[in-house]
């Protein structure tokens, strides 16, 4: 009988997207087989401390989503000695691990903090890198290199909260040559925490003061009204593929936090209606994407499709959600990939990685 992989699926974390991080881990326990698979349940609560978990948290009330609290699991931390990388919990106890699926959303766990330690420790996890997950979490960053690629995106404006507290005016001139309505979020955040749509001048301070409340720099963007909002899913580290797309049809104004994760606030059409050449040509771009910021593993890159502008991209993401209503597993099962598949894919791609950074010497 083949060895069971050891798996350490770390969840929870310090960001504003806590709660959808715990939920996508628990769709992912879920696929995965135990037979193959030994799983150690590792959930991060809002301190920012380990816990080793012997079952993932529940909902605290009505229309909640759970979270990982301070009373939970046993805590742990991370050790490395010559040949083997474990966890080992506040008793002593050491766990040799395989691969580590860090399903953290938002700042310290999707913007290459924890990619940084894995490193360091020379542990396999699944998804982008350092440097990918870094741009990957910076929307302004990314726009910047995806405009270096040659992909077309959403008209913007770069707002630092230094510059928004010396000179406000400037700032609204620059938000008037965009015209209105607008949308402002915060740079570095996901999951539409933050996010605010503007329609009148008066209300673009508010919105900026929500959007820095979570974030040092926000991004202003130009609302592509009447635009159709299309995702499509990338798989692979050299030789990445996209999935067929799908469409979110959001049944409120926009696809904020509520409509993804708590309310009935969007179809998800998957496969999208799009002529054979207009979905061919979103696979080719998410490529581009992907490759622009160096990712490896999974994304999910968004676009908007209008009459008038064509394919715009919007942003990637670099771990998409994994819940039962995230899109990203969704597109995967369109295109003839189950779910369990591609846990499986995504762990044999974090080992082939790893093994490959290994013959570098850069990975002990």
């Amino acid at each position: 009988m083949t060895k069971r992989r050891r798996i350490a699926i770390v969840f929870g974390g310090r960001s504003a997207e806590h709660e959808v991080s715990v939920v996508s881990a628990r769709s992912v326990l879920a696929a995965l087989d135990p037979e193959r698979y030994e799983v150690l349940m590792i959930g991060i609560d809002k301190q920012g401390r380990w816990r080793q978990l012997d079952a993932l948290p529940a909902a605290l009330g009505k229309g909640a989503l759970p979270a990982v609290h301070d009373q939970e699991g046993r805590g742990v931390s991370l050790a490395r000695q010559p040949g083997d990388s474990a966890l080992v919990t506040d008793d002593g106890t050491r766990r040799e691990i395989d691969v580590v699926f860090p399903i953290l959303h938002g700042p310290f766990g999707e913007d290459g903090t924890i990619q940084g330690m894995l490193e360091l420790a020379g542990v396999p996890y699944v998804g982008a890198g350092v440097l990918g997950s870094a741009v990957g979490m910076d929307k302004a960053m990314q726009k910047a290199l995806f405009q270096a690629a040659g992909l077309r995106v959403v008209p913007h404006e770069v707002v630092h909260d230094r510059d928004w507290e010396r000179d406000r005016d400037a700032i609204h001139e620059r938000a008037s040559r965009l015209g209105l309505p607008l949308f402002v979020k915060p740079a570095t955040l996901g999951s539409s925490v933050g996010i605010t749509k503007v329609k009148r001048r008066e209300d673009l301070a508010a919105a900026l003061e929500e959007a820095l409340s979570y974030a040092s720099k926000a991004l202003i963007e130009r609302s592509m009204e009447g635009a159709r909002e299309i995702e499509c899913a990338v798989l692979g580290n050299d030789d990445p593929i996209a999935s067929v797309p799908g469409e979110i049809v959001p049944n409120a104004e926009f696809y904020d936090y509520r409509a993804k994760y708590l309310d009935e606030g969007a179809a998800l059409v998957v496969p999208a209606d799009l002529p054979p050449g207009v979905s061919e040509e979103i696979r080719r771009l998410s490529v581009v994407a992907f490759r622009a910021i160096e990712a490896a593993g999974m994304a999910r890159v968004d676009f908007f499709l209008t009459e008038s502008d064509g394919i715009v991209v919007n942003e990637i993401n670099t771990i998409p959600g994994f819940t039962p209503v995230s899109m990203y597993p969704k597109m995967w099962e369109a295109s003839g990939v189950s779910y369990p598949e591609l846990i499986d894919r995504l762990f044999d791609l974090a080992i082939e990685q790893n093994a490959r950074e290994r013959k570098r010497g850069r990975t002990l």
